[in-house]
Formats: structure tokens, sequence, C-alpha cells
């Protein structure tokens, strides 16, 4: 779906595609939608007649099932076809350009067409199979069914898509109010049945490859969940679930209920505890045996002192450590080199290295021949939502990227929410940002060209912390590569959040939490929820069979026994909105405080007519922005219209083409909001859940400050930036984010590049190991890194655009950023 075309580069072409080039595209993208349907009808149709034959007892109960399940497609399929077949004939209007064909309405109907796609397969084995002796009637009613319902909920959402096509008729993808459709699909979120997603049909929508990886998560998620306890070990958590996973690896029912009771009802503390797994020694110590071995592998702890960081021959700025939130404290790092570098066992290094666990992190043999200091360096920001993992879960691909590119690596610990909200992560990227401009000797780096990468959350930082640098005057990065970034932190309805519901790692409950952590809005203490009761039975029966077995178990085992531990003090929670409340408040201060910085102003100021002998008084810490004045800085809601750019004037030959397909507001909406049939055409209701998702979609002001939420920037915050480089996934919820992105970027004619990859689902990095696919995925990113450090540059570093235009002067910055342009081969699927 996101590539159709492909000439050029074999390595690109694989990598962006997720398969090899002599392979054609699976089904789902290049199968008529007209033949899938006709076999999907002709297969029901067949196999309802056999079973219709009367056949008695277990055989025809199971009989009687596939014949109802095989009406029921039947009956969803004719109600789809007339949907997909307009979504096919309009969705070209939100792509990036014609050789990016990527958007989230793309990826929904994709998503529709490999469930019917699995629906023909399953239909046909069963066509084939069904006069065998080794036949399983009732197991194949099963997966029927469960593929059913599956095609149910995904009915539904593209009735949702319609409702968002009518509301964002201009080419635009996201509804831009918190309110309306974007209340109403969180509110349908809250109720839809969603553990179908999660057993039988989990990752049915993701390249094969990946989907034993993806089960082989959820059950151990499940598990985990099943005996977590707030303030208890994980890694001890994880031991004592390796005993009662089994059950849900054979019982995927089963797990989909636990799954989808688990997303919709465990805190962000829960979520921190189970990614930080992988932060453990046993398994980071795993990890780092299979991976690519370095020479230089150095955790580093750098102390909160404010320094000078040279602008020119004469100017300076100032730069104060981060203290927002939890004070100051030392900002920590890790330093991977695959070659050991001049500098980079210096004692000023050295003095700053933090003591780890596991194996040496810097090999020093007496013999160790040292390579002189690298042009390049990579400065990486990694993801994790905000609240979880550090750089040592993303070790393995920053080693190998650290071999291939042949650079020093620098990757910023920063703190994490919901502890230290924002902006504190923010102001720790940015200071180890500039402590790494002013030490590059230290790195094994010689301060020519330096790149910032992060993927998710980090790509978020990426931007924000370039976006800070324009701000204070510091030297602009060269290039901006970004992976599945999330640019957009607000509750706004988009095609691609509509796959939250099913997506496996990036569920909308689990979403919302984290971005809410990092706004400010969730607790930084956990708290207890109440389990369901059904389950808990089977976690005490399990806890009485595990007892059993294990005699001399220690403590935190005979604690996992007590079944009513779990609701214990339920009773006593405070009131969610009273600790809310407090976390915004202080959020809400820290924009117009003195951490926090001031937006760009869009008209010509002081700085823009200073000449470079003069001391620049807007290259300070964040303080120097309000110490001259009593008043915040506006927020962007506070903002003129004109200042943002993000949503299109309206487009006459786009609203006609698209109202024959879009679905307008049911009569009468307004306060109705508990009807949920009034979504959906008459007659059609999506499968409910029994117990509604805990869904507090809090409203704040900082998930719209432009140093949150980057889409939302005025187009001056946004000119000068570096090229950007986005790498985004088709069936990743956070598409939408990526492409609109890019389209502000290109509209604003700032350097951009935008490559989508098929079948793999959001954080693919950090599952690079696992499969051909996401290597390829990531080969990808590493070709957008070099592209960054080998791009025709003006000599001399880069700064940000009103420094050139002002430094008549230098002749280094007489060049303009229109130069670092980067094209791309016609026809190619990423520009």
């Amino acid at each position: 779906m996101a590539s159709s075309k492909k000439v050029g580069n074999n390595r690109l072409e694989n990598g962006v595609n997720g398969r090899p080039s002599s392979k054609h595209k699976e089904g789902p993208v290049v199968m008529d939608t007209k033949a899938v349907f006709a076999a999907l009808y002709s297969m029901c149709e067949e196999n309802a007649t056999y079973f219709s034959g009367g056949a008695k007892g277990t055989q025809g109960d199971a009989a009687r099932r596939l014949v109802e399940v095989m009406t029921r497609i039947q009956e969803h399929a004719h109600s789809l076809e007339p949907v997909i077949t307009g979504f096919a004939a309009v969705y070209h209007h939100f792509d990036f350009d014609p050789h990016i064909p990527a958007n989230g309405y793309r990826s929904l109907v994709k998503v529709v067409r490999c469930c019917l796609l699995h629906i023909i397969q399953k239909g046909s084995y069963i066509t084939t199979s069904r006069r065998s002796i080794f036949f399983r009637a009732a197991h194949n009613a099963g997966e029927m069914e469960a593929y059913c319902n599956a095609l149910c909920q995904l009915r539904a959402l593209l009735y949702l898509a319609q409702r968002l096509l009518h509301d964002n008729n201009h080419g635009n993808l996201f509804f831009h109010e918190e309110s309306g459709l974007s209340q109403s699909f969180v509110r349908e979120y809250s109720s839809m049945h969603k553990g179908c997603f999660y057993g039988r049909c989990l990752g049915f929508q993701f390249t094969p490859a990946i989907r034993p990886c993806l089960q082989t998560i959820a059950i151990g998620l499940v598990a985990f969940g099943e005996n977590y306890r707030p303030n208890q070990s994980g890694l001890g958590v994880a031991a004592t679930s390796f005993f009662t996973s089994g059950k849900y690896a054979i019982d995927p029912e089963l797990r989909g209920a636990e799954f989808e009771r688990i997303t919709q009802n465990l805190d962000v503390h829960f979520w921190k505890t189970f990614w930080n797994i992988t932060e453990t020694e046993v398994l980071s110590s795993l990890a780092s045996m299979t991976s690519t071995q370095v020479k230089v592998n150095r955790a580093l702890s750098v102390p909160p002192v404010p320094f000078d960081l040279p602008l020119g021959a004469e100017t300076f700025v100032t730069i104060a450590p981060p203290s927002a939130h939890i004070g100051t404290a030392p900002v920590q790092m890790r330093l991977i080199s695959y070659d050991l570098r001049e500098g980079q066992d210096s004692e000023a290094l050295l003095s700053l290295a933090r003591p780890e666990g596991g194996t040496i992190s810097l090999s020093l043999g007496l013999k160790t021949k040292r390579s002189p200091p690298s042009p390049y360096l990579l400065v990486h920001f990694h993801g994790g939502g905000f609240v979880a993992q550090t750089s040592k879960s993303h070790e393995p691909y920053l080693k190998s990227w650290s071999q291939e590119l042949g650079v020093p690596i620098l990757s910023v610990d920063y703190s994490l929410a919901p502890e230290a909200p924002f902006p504190r992560a923010l102001e720790e990227c940015f200071y180890a940002y500039c402590w790494a401009l002013r030490n590059h000797r230290l790195l094994g780096w010689t301060g020519e060209k330096v790149c910032l990468a992060g993927d998710s959350a980090g790509g978020n930082l990426c931007l924000t912390t370039s976006m800070r640098a324009a701000a204070h005057g510091v030297r602009m990065p060269d290039g901006l590569v970004m992976a599945y970034p999330v640019t957009l932190l607000t509750a706004y309805a988009s095609p691609s959040r509509l796959l939250t519901l099913m997506d496996p790692l990036l569920p909308l409950s689990v979403l919302s939490r984290c971005l809410s952590a990092y706004a400010g809005n969730e607790s930084p203490t956990e708290k207890q929820v109440e389990r369901a009761s059904t389950l808990s039975l089977v976690r005490r029966d399990t806890a009485l069979l595990l007892r059993d077995f294990q005699k001399g178990a220690s403590n935190w085992i005979y604690s996992l026994l007590d079944p009513n531990r779990a609701a214990a003090n339920t009773a006593a929670e405070a009131p969610p909105g009273a600790t809310g409340a407090v976390r915004k408040s202080v959020s809400e201060s820290s924009i117009s405080s003195q951490h926090s910085d001031a937006p760009l102003p869009s008209e010509p100021t002081e700085f823009s007519t200073r000449r470079v002998s003069q001391k620049s008084q807007t290259c300070q810490d964040l303080r120097g922005h309000y110490n001259s004045s009593s008043h915040p800085a506006p927020l962007l809601s506070e903002r003129a219209p004109e200042d943002v750019s993000l949503f299109k004037e309206h487009d006459a030959s786009m609203s006609s083409a698209l109202s024959s397909v879009a679905i307008p507001p049911p009569a009468g909406e307004e306060g109705s909001d508990l009807e949920h049939c009034s979504e959906y055409p008459l007659g059609f209701e999506p499968l409910r859940s029994e117990k509604l998702a805990e869904m507090r979609v809090e409203s704040s002001p900082v998930v719209k400050d432009p140093y949150c939420s980057p889409l939302l920037a005025p187009d001056s915050m946004l000119k000068g930036l570096p090229p950007v480089h986005i790498v985004a996934c088709a069936l990743d919820p956070m598409l939408d984010d990526s492409v609109m992105f890019a389209k502000r970027l290109r509209n604003m004619e700032q350097p951009v590049t935008l490559c989508v990859v098929d079948d793999l689902p959001h954080g693919f990095l950090s599952l690079s190991q696992l499969s051909r696919e996401t290597r390829e995925a990531a080969n990808v990113c590493v070709e957008r890194i070099r592209v960054v450090f080998t791009q025709d540059t003006p000599s001399g570093p880069r700064k940000h655009r009103k420094l050139e235009r002002t430094d008549r002067s230098v002749s280094a910055s007489s060049g303009e950023t229109s130069s670092l342009s980067v094209s791309s081969t016609e026809g190619e699927n990423c520009r």
C-alpha cells in the first residue's frame, strides 16, 4: 500500500517494502476489491451449504456455528464493499504525494482487506479439509468466529472514518478539536470489544515473520499483568509470570480477554514496569552478547553546571542545566562507538563515567589502536512513550548503527514521566546536545557534522530540541532522522489513530496514559486496581497449584497467593481528579515559568537586527525569556489563527469528490452522547465490552504547546529547521502524525523526505534483530542518517536561518538552507 512503484536503489527498496523487491505485494494490497469480495461470497456460500446438511451431536453444533458465522461474514461484506470502494476512490487526496501513497484511510482499508484475505484463506482450508477425518470443526468454527468479530469491529471503524472524512474534507487528517468527533471516538473505544484482536487474530495485519514475536509479547504481557503488584520488582513478577503463561498460550480467547482488561484498567506505572523489563541485567546482558561488539560503550553522568557555548568569534550563549519539576540533577548519557577514537579514553571523559552492572563497557587493550576523531556524530533520543526505557534498551541497533556508519553515538537517557513531565525531557536533551557541541573532542568527534535521531517519543524530542536550538541561536544539527515520531500529543482524532483499537503495541488507552503522564496529568504514585472476579479465581487456582509444587518459595511468591490483595486498597483510592489537578497545575505553570521556552515571534525583533559583535540576549537559558517580562508567552491556542497553517483552506473540487463517501454527523447528536448506535447506520451495532475502559482524556494547554506538539507550531518556529527525514509505518497509529508534519514542511518549502514501510508495527527498531523485514526497515533509517552526513552543506557549522541572514561578515553562513534539500529519484517510495 505504501509503495506502489519501485525503481532505483535495491537496498533502499528492500528496506522500505519490508521484503525483497523480487516479490510482489501481498494480496490485500494489489488484489482487486471486487475479486476479493467475489471470492469471499463464493467461499461462504459453499461452506454454508455444505454444513447445513444436518450433522448431529458435537459435530452438528460446530456445523451450526460454521453456518451462522458464514452468514454473518456475508452480511458484513455486503455492507463493507461499497464503503471500501468509496474510500479507494478518494483516499489519494490525503497522500503526501503520488509517489508516497500513505495515510490513515489507506491503512484502515488495507487492514480490512487483510482481514478479508485471512477469512478467505481459512475458509478455503475448511473447504478442502472438511471431509477429512482429522478435520476439527469446532476449532475452525472458533477461528472463523474470531475473524468475523474482528470484521464487525473493523466495519465500525470504517464508519467512524467516514465521519472523519466528512469533517476533514479539506485534505487534513486530524479533526482539530478535542470535543465532538474526537470525544465520540474515545467514547466508542471505551465501550467497543477489543479482545478479538488480541486472541486468535493477534497481529493478523502485520508481516507473518513478526507475528510470533507479537504473540510472545502478548502472552508475556497478560501473564505479567496477572501477577503484577505495585512497588514489586519487575524481574520478580516476570519470573512468576513464567509459570502462569501457559494457559494464555493455549487459550487465545482467555488471552484476548485478559489483554483487553489490562490495557483498559492498569495505570502508566504498570506499563513503565513492563517495558523496563528489558533494562534488567539478565536481559540486557543477553541482548549485549547477541548484538554487535563495540570498543566503547560507556554510561556517562554529566554534572548539572552552566557553561558557555561559543556561537562565533565574539559571541556565546550560556547553557543552564535542566531544573524543571525535580530540580537540578546530572544528565545521563551513553557513548557508543564501534572503534576507539581519540579522546574517548581521556581522563576527562572517564571522570564522567557512571558505574554499571554487567560486562565491561570500555574495551582498552594494551595495544588497542586509537582511530582519529570522526567527522560525524549521531545524537540519539530513545523512544518509550516518554515514560519508560533508556539507551540500554536500544543498545542492539545503536551498536550496529555505529559499525555501519562508522560514527560515535551519544544516546541521552532523559528523565521520564510521570515523575518528570514536560518540559524536563526537552531540557535535558537540549542540554546534552549543547554539551556535545562544546565537548566534541571527548566524544571522538571533530565537531563537523551532527545528526539528531530518535524513534517515537525520541522523534518528538529531536524536533523540539532543534526548535529550541533555533530559539536560542545555537548551532543547528545538520539533519534530523525520526522513526515513527509523535508530533501531536492532543486527543485529536485521525484515521490512523483509529488503529489503536487493534494495535497490540499501542492501544489508545495506553497511548493516552503515556501522553497524559508527559503532560503532567498522571499521578507519580501508583494505585491499586480491581481485578476481574473470574480471572481472580483463575489466578487463585494457579497460585495454589504453584504453592503445591514450589515448597519453600520466597515471600514474593507467597504474596502472590493472596487473592484479595489486589482489591485491598481500592476503597482507599483518592479521587482521580484531586491528584490530577495538582499535576496539571504544576505542568501549566512550567510553561510560563523560568524553565520554559518562549515561542519565536513572527514579527522582526531586536534579535533579527543585532550584529554578531553584540552579546545575544536571546541566546540564554530558558529563564532569560521570562526575566524581562512578568507575563508568560502566549500558548499556541492564544495565537492568531494565521500563525499556524496546519489546516488548509476549503477545496471545492475535493469536497465534491468526498461527499459521496463521507457520512455527516447524525441528527440530534448533541445531548445524546450515550447513544452508541447514533454513530452508525441504522441496524448496525459493534460488539461491546462487558466493562467500560477507564479513559480519562483530559484537555490540557500543555499538549498544545509547540515544544510538546510540533505539528501545532507556527510557521515561524519551523522555518530554518535542518533537513528532516521521517521513516513511518503504514500500519502505525502515529502514521498521520508523520504524513501531516511532512506536508507542513513541504508546504513551507522546508527540506523533508518521507519513507513509509509496510506491514510492520510501531517500534520496529527495537525488534530489528528478530526478522529480515525489521532489519531492512532499520536499514532505511541508516541510509537516511548517511544522507545527512554525506549531503553537501555550506562550509562551517550550520546556524539558525536568522543568524545566517544577520551575520553578513562571516562567509561560512552566506549560503541559504534551501541548498540542503534532499532530492529523490522519481518513482521511489521514499521522498
